[in-house]
This record gives C-alpha cells, sequence and structure tokens, in this order.
C-alpha cells in the first residue's frame, strides 16, 4: 500500500513536470511569435516611424519588448473587463434606469403646469371665445419635436396659429434650409395640432412685427420654447411680455434639426430600435433590452407611452359603416411629399390606418443607415398628421388576409411614386380585390433630402458642432449637470 508521503511526492513531481511543459510551451511560444514575420515587419515598420519622429534608436523596442507589450496589454484589458468590466455595465444601466424614470416624471410635471396654465387662460378669457396662441419658426425637416411644441402650444389655448419663417429670411440669418417654403408650409399645416398657418415670416421677429401679428390675427397669447431668444442684445418677445401675452412651453429634449442631419452625416444606425425587429416595450428589464438594443441608446429622446398617448389624443375607433383606408410604409423624416399622399389616401374613405414598419425591416430592404428616423419617433411623425386616423405600429412587411379581416379595411393603398415588391407584399390584398395604386401628388422623397444635406455637407457639418455645442450647454443647464455634477 502506498503511503501518503509517496502520493504527495508523485503528485507534486507531475505537477512540476507540468509546470516545466507549460513553461517551455510559453517559450517555445513566445519565440515564435517574435521570429514570425507579422511581428519583424511590425516592429520594422514602427522602427521606420519612430526614425522620422527623430526618435534615438536605442530607444526602439525590439520584438522581445513589443510582444511583451502587447501580451501584457492583452491581459491587463481581459482582467479589467472580467472584474470591474460588469460593474461597469451595472452602473450604467441603473443610470438609464433613474434616468428615465426622472425624464417621465418631468414630463408629468410640464404637462401639469401647462393644465394649469390653461385653465388660467380659459379663466382669464370668460366670454367664450377662443383662445388664440401664435408660435413662429422655420420648422425646415419638421419632425415630432416640433409637432409635440405645436400640441403643447395649443394645449395652452383653443386655436392654433403658426408663423413659418421665410426661406429668405432664414437665408439671410444662417443660411439656406434644407426644406424650400411650400415644404416646410405643407409639413406644418399638416399636423393636426395647427389650426392656421402664417407664411412669409421673418426669422428675426422684431417687437413691431409681433405687435402686427397680435392685431391683426386677434392672438391672446405668443408661445416660444423655454430658450431665450436674443436677436441685437434684444429679447424678441419683449413687448409680449410687458402685455402679459407670453407664454413659455418646455422643449422636447433629445431631437432637433441638427442631430437628425447629424444622423444623416455620420451614416450610423445608433438611433436604431431592434427589439426582434419591433418597439422596445417599456415593461422589459435592462438584460433583454441590452439583448436586443444595438446602440439604441445614443438617442437623447426617450419615448414613453405617455407620450405615446398625448400624440393619440382624439384617436377613435371607426364608426360601423365607415370605409376604412390602410395604407404602410417606412415614413422615415415624415415630410410634405408623404403627408400629400396621405391627405389622397384619406380622401379616398372616411377613416385611415396606416402601418409604420419596425427598423429591422426598413433596414432589411432599403440598406444603408436607413431609417433615419427610428420606430419611436417614426410613430409619433406619423400619428401627429392631421390625415391619419390611427397607426398600426410595427406593422406587417406582408399584408395577411388575417390583417384584413381583423382591421376591417376595404382599401390597401400605395402610392406609385414608391418602388416596392408590389406582388410579395400586396398579394393577398390583390386576390382579395381590395389593393389600388394611386397617383402620388408629390415626387418628392427622402432622396432628395439626402441629395440636399450632402451638397452642402461641409456647411452643414460646421453648423451641427456649433449647434450641438449649444444644445450640451442647454441640456447641462436644464439637468444641473455643469462642471461635471
Amino acid at each position: 500500500m502506498m503511503s501518503i508521503k509517496t502520493l504527495l511526492t508523485e503528485n507534486f513531481l507531475k505537477m512540476e513536470r507540468l509546470a516545466h511543459s507549460l513553461a517551455d510551451f510559453g517559450v517555445e511560444t513566445f519565440n515564435s511569435v517574435i521570429a514570425s514575420p507579422l511581428t519583424q515587419n511590425a516592429c520594422a515598420t514602427l522602427s521606420s516611424l519612430l526614425t522620422i519622429l527623430h526618435v534615438p534608436s536605442i530607444l526602439h523596442p525590439s520584438p522581445e519588448h513589443f510582444v511583451t507589450s502587447a501580451w501584457c496589454t492583452f491581459v491587463t484589458l481581459t482582467l479589467y473587463y472580467g472584474v470591474l468590466g460588469r460593474t461597469h455595465m451595472n452602473v450604467r444601466k441603473t443610470l438609464r434606469r433613474d434616468l428615465k424614470i426622472a425624464a417621465d416624471r418631468m414630463m408629468e410635471l410640464e404637462e401639469k403646469l401647462l393644465t394649469l396654465t390653461q385653465k388660467k387662460n380659459r379663466s382669464a378669457k370668460d366670454d367664450g371665445r377662443p383662445i388664440r396662441i401664435f408660435m413662429d419658426g422655420a420648422f425646415d425637416m419638421m419632425h415630432y419635436g416640433h409637432m409635440n411644441a405645436f400640441r403643447q402650444g395649443k394645449s395652452l389655448g383653443t386655436h392654433l396659429i403658426v408663423g413659418v419663417n421665410s426661406d429668405e429670411s432664414i437665408t439671410r440669418c444662417k443660411g439656406p434650409p434644407v426644406m424650400n417654403d411650400q415644404e416646410r408650409l405643407t409639413a406644418v399645416e399638416g399636423c393636426k395640432f395647427v389650426d392656421e398657418v402664417i407664411p412669409a415670416c421673418p426669422y428675426v421677429m422684431t417687437g413691431e412685427y409681433l405687435d402686427y401679428v397680435i392685431e391683426k390675427y386677434k392672438v391672446d397669447y405668443v408661445v416660444h420654447g423655454d430658450d431665450a431668444c436674443i436677436v441685437d442684445g434684444k429679447d424678441v418677445y419683449e413687448s409680449a411680455k410687458k402685455q402679459g401675452m407670453y407664454q413659455s412651453i418646455p422643449r422636447t429634449d433629445g431631437v432637433s434639426t441638427t442631430d437628425i442631419v447629424g444622423r444623416m452625416l455620420l451614416m450610423t444606425k445608433d438611433h436604431h430600435k431592434t427589439d426582434k425587429g419591433g418597439l422596445v416595450s417599456e415593461g422589459k428589464d435592462d438584460e433583454e433590452i441590452d439583448e436586443y438594443t444595438i446602440l439604441g441608446y445614443s438617442s437623447k429622446f426617450l419615448t414613453t407611452s405617455r407620450m405615446l398617448r398625448l400624440f393619440s389624443a382624439g384617436v377613435k375607433a371607426p364608426d360601423p359603416g365607415m370605409k376604412i383606408i390602410y395604407m404602410d410604409g417606412s415614413w422615415d423624416m415624415f415630410h410634405a411629399g408623404h403627408i400629400s399622399i396621405l391627405k389622397e389616401a384619406r380622401a379616398r374613405g372616411d377613416y385611415l390606418i396606416v402601418g409604420v414598419h419596425s427598423d429591422v425591416v426598413v433596414n432589411k430592404h432599403q440598406g444603408s443607415n436607413l431609417p433615419i428616423m427610428n420606430l419611436h419617433e417614426r410613430v409619433l411623425s406619423v400619428l401627429g398628421c392631421k390625415f391619419v386616423d390611427d397607426v398600426l405600429i410595427d406593422a406587417p412587411y406582408v399584408i395577411t388576409p388575417e390583417m384584413i379581416a381583423s382591421l376591417k379595411i376595404d382599401e390597401v393603398v400605395r402610392g406609385n411614386a414608391v418602388e416596392t415588391d408590389e406582388k410579395l407584399r400586396y398579394n393577398n390584398a390583390m386576390k382579395a380585390g381590395v389593393y389600388h395604386k394611386i397617383e402620388s401628388p408629390s415626387n418628392f422623397k427622402l432622396s432628395n433630402i439626402k441629395a440636399r444635406i450632402a451638397e452642402n455637407q461641409r456647411r452643414f457639418e460646421e453648423k451641427i458642432e456649433k449647434k450641438k455645442k449649444k444644445e450640451q450647454e442647454y441640456y447641462d443647464e436644464k439637468y444641473g449637470l455643469q462642471n461635471g455634477k
């Protein structure tokens, strides 16, 4: 029978032999890596570069130093990720969750403040006539942030009048807009929160012009965002403030024309939401969101169910006997061309349901970094259109018989300006005899916007850098983030 001492000795010798074998293997591997052409070429290239930079040859790394440094770097990064990486990920998840809770709470308080202001305005105007609100702006490449401003502005009264700055005045002050006068007017007129539009307003709103608008259009209150509007050292809305006719609304955080143009120029997909091809649910925990959302958190805009409800205000189910029209698409960078075709589609029936495809579906069929706007953003834009009665979120790319029956669709329509796999997408609608191709009133497309951005890329890049800095200062001040706080 083998004694314990003998057993321990044998095991120790086995471990010693294994250690020597591993050491020999390590040294052999190390030497082979040093002698490899890849390492030799890398060292030669590095030495040539250092020579050009006039670094003494004595300081040039040898192949041994090069491989040792690379190995140490690899081991350090591996240990860092293994020990601290998970901790940092958990901290980021907690911060994201806290930020979302804070944003929801802030939105709730801002809406309560608007409601109180609305009640105050209505009690002050007890003669029964409409409370007329005036807002103005360029509204270039109009997006759901502009629509939300219109929604908030209208909530302070009953009739919203929007002044749209002219191409000439915008060009004179900050360079030509991407969209021309008619395209921007169509976009503003197509918003369901807007009752009246004033074209050709000056970009620099003088006190005299503002007084003229107030008198001619019988304006009760002038509304603007909570950021200051100073021209030549003077507050543009000073006269309205003195008359007690000025009201401010909170800015829609996380979206701006600058951000959208930046996405087009950078050609990234960071803004996409890719929850298995659908909407990222608010009820999901952080682990699930991390698994399905690639880089979606780069967007500062946080879509909440409450925001969707606010944009869905007034949406009602179709009455029996109504002719229901269905039209689907990506609706990316919601623009004048989209509004014109939706107007045509709505005129064909009594109730228009618009399907919005997911980011995954749009990117699969259109490629590049499309869609520019993620699913959340495109849904809000379509909901804000006055010709849309309801929205189907994450609409199926292929229309099925079950879908036609469930939504009680009488007509499935699409414009002739868009190229698509007609037989694949609409085959079931064709068989049911409900498919119709309609004439597109406008040939304006997303490609037109992209072409205009590309033509003026340098100017837009410089403009974006300036505006991004201003926007960051705005967020830092609003959320108390100055000095790293």
